[in-house]
Protein backbone atom coordinates (compact mmCIF):
# COMPACT_ATOMS: atom_id res chain seq x y z
CA UNK A 1 0.00 0.00 0.00
CA UNK A 2 1.87 3.62 -0.79
CA UNK A 3 1.21 5.62 2.09
CA UNK A 4 2.48 8.86 0.18
CA UNK A 5 2.37 9.77 -3.61
CA UNK A 6 4.66 12.32 -4.61
CA UNK A 7 4.09 15.48 -2.96
CA UNK A 8 5.23 18.45 -1.38
CA UNK A 9 6.46 16.40 1.71
CA UNK A 10 9.05 17.63 4.61
CA UNK A 11 10.97 15.41 6.83
CA UNK A 12 11.38 17.54 10.50
CA UNK A 13 13.77 15.54 13.25
CA UNK A 14 13.08 16.22 16.55
CA UNK A 15 16.37 16.29 18.82
CA UNK A 16 18.06 13.50 16.98
CA UNK A 17 21.02 13.98 18.95
CA UNK A 18 23.99 12.11 20.87
CA UNK A 19 22.95 12.27 24.10
CA UNK A 20 19.61 11.28 23.52
CA UNK A 21 20.93 7.93 21.78
CA UNK A 22 21.34 4.83 23.82
CA UNK A 23 25.38 4.76 22.77
CA UNK A 24 28.07 5.28 25.06
CA UNK A 25 28.97 8.37 26.60
CA UNK A 26 24.96 9.37 26.36
CA UNK A 27 23.86 11.70 28.95
CA UNK A 28 20.42 10.98 28.18
CA UNK A 29 20.24 7.66 26.72
CA UNK A 30 16.44 6.75 25.71
CA UNK A 31 16.00 2.94 24.80
CA UNK A 32 15.95 2.26 20.80
CA UNK A 33 16.86 5.69 19.84
CA UNK A 34 19.90 4.83 18.07
CA UNK A 35 18.25 2.30 15.85
CA UNK A 36 15.53 5.24 14.94
CA UNK A 37 18.08 7.52 14.02
CA UNK A 38 20.04 4.47 11.87
CA UNK A 39 16.63 3.77 10.10
CA UNK A 40 15.77 7.34 9.86
CA UNK A 41 19.59 7.31 7.86
CA UNK A 42 18.69 4.44 5.93
CA UNK A 43 15.38 6.09 4.77
CA UNK A 44 17.01 9.30 3.54
CA UNK A 45 19.45 7.09 1.37
CA UNK A 46 16.96 5.32 -0.27
CA UNK A 47 14.36 8.17 -0.60
CA UNK A 48 16.34 11.76 -0.73
CA UNK A 49 14.87 12.91 -3.30
CA UNK A 50 10.86 12.64 -2.09
CA UNK A 51 11.94 15.28 0.93
CA UNK A 52 11.84 18.87 -0.35
CA UNK A 53 12.93 20.02 2.84
CA UNK A 54 14.22 18.95 5.92
CA UNK A 55 14.06 20.82 9.63
CA UNK A 56 16.84 19.52 12.63
CA UNK A 57 15.30 20.47 15.65
CA UNK A 58 18.42 20.83 18.07
CA UNK A 59 18.33 20.80 22.33
CA UNK A 60 20.75 23.03 23.49
CA UNK A 61 21.06 23.74 26.88
CA UNK A 62 24.26 25.37 29.52
CA UNK A 63 25.09 23.59 33.17
CA UNK A 64 22.54 26.15 34.68
CA UNK A 65 19.31 25.71 33.32
CA UNK A 66 16.06 25.50 35.67
CA UNK A 67 15.95 21.35 34.61
CA UNK A 68 19.29 20.65 35.89
CA UNK A 69 20.81 20.12 39.30
CA UNK A 70 22.83 23.29 39.36
CA UNK A 71 19.75 25.47 39.62
CA UNK A 72 18.62 24.12 42.77
CA UNK A 73 20.08 23.17 46.06
CA UNK A 74 18.42 22.15 49.41
CA UNK A 75 18.73 23.63 52.99
CA UNK A 76 21.93 21.81 52.88
CA UNK A 77 23.52 23.08 49.84
CA UNK A 78 22.72 19.87 47.89
CA UNK A 79 21.62 19.64 44.74
CA UNK A 80 19.12 17.30 43.54
CA UNK A 81 19.74 14.46 42.23
CA UNK A 82 18.79 13.81 38.13
CA UNK A 83 15.15 12.41 38.06
CA UNK A 84 14.18 14.72 41.17
CA UNK A 85 10.60 16.19 41.19
CA UNK A 86 10.28 19.78 42.47
CA UNK A 87 6.85 21.27 43.74
CA UNK A 88 5.28 24.35 43.85
CA UNK A 89 5.13 23.80 47.38
CA UNK A 90 8.37 22.52 47.91
CA UNK A 91 9.59 25.71 46.44
CA UNK A 92 7.35 27.70 48.69
CA UNK A 93 8.75 25.99 51.70
CA UNK A 94 11.94 26.32 50.93
CA UNK A 95 13.18 22.70 50.87
CA UNK A 96 13.82 23.37 46.87
CA UNK A 97 15.90 27.15 46.41
CA UNK A 98 17.46 28.32 43.69
CA UNK A 99 21.20 28.43 44.23
CA UNK A 100 21.42 32.19 43.09
CA UNK A 101 19.23 33.89 45.45
CA UNK A 102 18.40 36.55 42.70
CA UNK A 103 16.72 33.46 41.09
CA UNK A 104 14.30 32.66 43.78
CA UNK A 105 11.44 34.72 42.86
CA UNK A 106 11.55 33.63 39.34
CA UNK A 107 11.79 29.94 40.11
CA UNK A 108 8.76 30.31 42.05
CA UNK A 109 6.60 32.03 39.50
CA UNK A 110 7.89 29.35 37.10
CA UNK A 111 6.49 26.42 38.86
CA UNK A 112 3.35 28.33 39.93
CA UNK A 113 2.76 29.02 35.87
CA UNK A 114 3.36 25.62 35.34
CA UNK A 115 0.85 24.74 38.12
CA UNK A 116 -1.44 27.17 36.56
CA UNK A 117 -1.00 25.89 33.19
CA UNK A 118 -1.92 22.41 33.90
CA UNK A 119 1.67 20.88 32.73
CA UNK A 120 3.67 18.35 34.78
CA UNK A 121 5.81 19.34 37.85
CA UNK A 122 9.29 20.65 36.92
CA UNK A 123 11.75 17.41 36.86
CA UNK A 124 15.10 17.57 36.84
CA UNK A 125 17.53 16.00 34.41
CA UNK A 126 20.78 14.74 33.98
CA UNK A 127 22.81 18.05 31.96
CA UNK A 128 22.12 17.74 28.74
CA UNK A 129 22.81 18.00 24.94
CA UNK A 130 25.10 21.13 26.22
CA UNK A 131 26.26 23.71 23.31
CA UNK A 132 29.71 22.86 22.35
CA UNK A 133 29.71 19.41 23.18
CA UNK A 134 29.53 15.92 21.80
CA UNK A 135 26.27 15.14 23.38
CA UNK A 136 24.64 18.41 21.52
CA UNK A 137 25.75 16.63 18.19
CA UNK A 138 23.55 14.97 16.00
CA UNK A 139 24.15 11.45 15.57
CA UNK A 140 27.00 10.79 13.48
CA UNK A 141 25.18 8.34 10.70
CA UNK A 142 22.17 10.57 10.48
CA UNK A 143 24.29 13.59 10.18
CA UNK A 144 25.99 12.15 7.09
CA UNK A 145 22.66 11.25 5.81
CA UNK A 146 21.47 15.38 6.19
CA UNK A 147 25.09 16.11 4.63
CA UNK A 148 24.07 14.07 1.58
CA UNK A 149 21.01 14.91 0.99
CA UNK A 150 21.92 18.51 1.45
CA UNK A 151 24.94 17.89 -1.49
CA UNK A 152 22.39 15.83 -3.87
CA UNK A 153 19.30 18.20 -3.17
CA UNK A 154 21.65 21.70 -3.48
CA UNK A 155 19.27 22.82 -0.50
CA UNK A 156 20.40 23.56 3.36
CA UNK A 157 19.18 21.39 5.99
CA UNK A 158 17.10 23.85 8.03
CA UNK A 159 18.36 23.78 12.01
CA UNK A 160 15.78 25.29 14.71
CA UNK A 161 17.57 25.49 18.08
CA UNK A 162 15.24 25.56 21.32
CA UNK A 163 16.29 25.52 25.10
CA UNK A 164 18.80 28.65 24.92
CA UNK A 165 16.95 30.45 27.63
CA UNK A 166 17.51 28.53 31.04
CA UNK A 167 14.06 30.13 33.00
CA UNK A 168 12.30 27.61 31.38
CA UNK A 169 12.09 24.00 29.59
CA UNK A 170 11.57 23.92 26.07
CA UNK A 171 10.41 20.67 25.35
CA UNK A 172 8.89 21.85 22.50
CA UNK A 173 10.36 23.37 19.48
CA UNK A 174 7.66 25.53 18.90
CA UNK A 175 7.50 27.45 22.15
CA UNK A 176 8.82 27.03 25.67
CA UNK A 177 6.69 25.26 28.36
CA UNK A 178 6.49 28.82 29.86
CA UNK A 179 7.41 31.68 27.06
CA UNK A 180 9.05 34.44 27.95
CA UNK A 181 7.49 37.89 26.31
CA UNK A 182 10.71 39.06 26.07
CA UNK A 183 12.55 36.34 25.09
CA UNK A 184 12.04 35.43 21.22
CA UNK A 185 13.34 32.32 21.37
CA UNK A 186 10.98 31.39 23.66
CA UNK A 187 8.20 31.99 20.84
CA UNK A 188 6.46 30.58 18.52
CA UNK A 189 8.74 31.39 15.22
CA UNK A 190 6.39 32.44 12.59
CA UNK A 191 9.13 32.04 9.41
CA UNK A 192 9.41 28.84 10.58
CA UNK A 193 5.55 27.51 10.91
CA UNK A 194 4.76 29.35 8.01
CA UNK A 195 7.58 27.13 5.60
CA UNK A 196 5.96 24.26 7.98
CA UNK A 197 2.45 25.10 6.86
CA UNK A 198 3.76 24.67 2.99
CA UNK A 199 4.12 21.06 2.86
CA UNK A 200 1.48 18.59 2.42
CA UNK A 201 2.53 16.32 4.35
CA UNK A 202 5.28 16.62 7.20
CA UNK A 203 6.70 14.03 8.32
CA UNK A 204 8.34 13.54 12.09
CA UNK A 205 10.84 11.32 13.93
CA UNK A 206 12.75 11.96 16.67
CA UNK A 207 13.44 12.09 20.51
CA UNK A 208 12.08 11.38 22.78
CA UNK A 209 8.20 10.13 21.74
CA UNK A 210 7.16 11.33 25.15
CA UNK A 211 8.81 14.28 25.89
CA UNK A 212 10.01 16.90 23.17
CA UNK A 213 8.43 14.74 19.79
CA UNK A 214 4.66 14.60 21.74
CA UNK A 215 5.24 18.51 22.91
CA UNK A 216 6.85 20.01 19.43
CA UNK A 217 3.90 17.85 17.61
CA UNK A 218 0.38 19.06 19.94
CA UNK A 219 2.04 22.72 19.36
CA UNK A 220 2.41 22.69 15.66
CA UNK A 221 -0.63 20.79 15.40
CA UNK A 222 -2.17 23.75 17.18
CA UNK A 223 -0.59 26.22 14.90
CA UNK A 224 -1.63 24.42 11.74
CA UNK A 225 -5.50 24.52 13.18
CA UNK A 226 -7.46 21.19 13.23
CA UNK A 227 -8.18 21.37 9.21
CA UNK A 228 -4.36 20.50 8.73
CA UNK A 229 -3.30 17.97 11.56
CA UNK A 230 -3.59 15.48 8.42
CA UNK A 231 -0.36 17.00 7.21
CA UNK A 232 1.57 15.37 10.04
CA UNK A 233 2.81 11.59 9.55
CA UNK A 234 4.55 10.43 12.59
CA UNK A 235 7.03 7.38 11.71
CA UNK A 236 6.41 4.57 14.67
CA UNK A 237 9.37 2.80 14.16
CA UNK A 238 12.34 6.27 14.55
CA UNK A 239 10.90 7.78 17.22
CA UNK A 240 10.75 6.35 21.17
CA UNK A 241 9.89 6.92 24.55
CA UNK A 242 12.47 7.90 27.88
CA UNK A 243 12.43 5.01 30.23
CA UNK A 244 8.89 4.69 32.68
CA UNK A 245 7.10 7.19 30.45
CA UNK A 246 6.12 4.66 27.56
CA UNK A 247 2.31 5.19 28.44
CA UNK A 248 3.23 9.24 27.90
CA UNK A 249 4.21 8.43 24.39
CA UNK A 250 1.36 5.98 24.10
CA UNK A 251 -1.00 8.67 25.16
CA UNK A 252 0.37 11.50 22.81
CA UNK A 253 -0.45 9.40 19.96
CA UNK A 254 -2.96 8.10 20.33
CA UNK A 255 -4.51 11.51 20.84
CA UNK A 256 -3.07 13.29 17.63
CA UNK A 257 -4.38 10.26 15.60
CA UNK A 258 -7.37 10.54 16.69
CA UNK A 259 -7.11 14.45 15.66
CA UNK A 260 -6.08 13.11 12.17
CA UNK A 261 -2.22 12.39 12.52
CA UNK A 262 -1.11 9.74 10.04
CA UNK A 263 1.26 6.95 11.20
CA UNK A 264 3.77 4.25 9.49
CA UNK A 265 7.10 3.12 9.32
CA UNK A 266 10.49 4.05 7.48
CA UNK A 267 9.73 0.71 5.42
CA UNK A 268 6.12 1.74 4.34
CA UNK A 269 5.85 5.42 4.24
CA UNK A 270 7.22 5.49 0.48
CA UNK A 271 5.85 1.68 -0.44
Amino acid sequence: MTVLAKAATQLLLIDPQNDFCDIPGAALPVPGANADMQRVADLLARHAARFDAIHVTLDSHRPIDIAHPAWWRDASGQSPAPFTLITQTEVQQGRWQARDPALQAASLRYVQELTRRGHYQLLVWPEHCLIGSWGHNVHAGLFAALNQWSRQQIRPVHYQIKGLNPGTEHYSAIEAEVPDPADPHTLPDQDWIARLQTADTIVIAGEALSHCVAGTVRDLARQLGDAHVHKLLLLTDCSSAVSGFEEAGNTFVQELVARGMRTATSDTLFA
